[in-house]
């Protein structure tokens, strides 16, 4: 069962095949399955034409596990790992030249 955690739109800036990105979607990912927990943080940048443009393409999506072994979600783990997960996309945006604004929310956080 694959679910997000956290996920949460930001205003950000990247250029990727050739478009120009004005928002993030950001994500926690659990993915449970077998006896086995898998967190991975997540980001996807996309065009946000305007207000209402929240058409998320995966052109731009970079991810990088950040959990993996035996187990099931823990709520203390996902805490824990909430502590780095700017850090840990903010390097993934660096590795495709985009940036993303945290002082910028485009919707209110959501959790699952």
């Amino acid at each position: 069962m694959t679910v997000n955690v956290y996920e949460q739109f930001f205003a950000a800036d990247c250029t990727a095949a050739g478009v120009t990105r004005r928002a993030a979607l950001v994500m926690l990912i659990a993915d449970s399955e077998a006896g086995q927990i898998r967190y991975e943080a997540a980001l996807t940048f996309f065009p946000h034409e305007n207000e209402e443009d929240f058409a998320v393409s995966y052109d731009a999506y970079r991810s990088r596990t950040l959990y993996d072994a035996p187990g099931r979600r823990s709520r203390k783990r996902e805490q824990k790992l909430m502590e780095t997960f700017r850090a840990e996309i903010d390097a993934l945006a660096a590795g495709i030249g985009g940036t993303v604004d945290w002082d910028a929310p485009l919707r209110p956080a959501r959790f699952g």
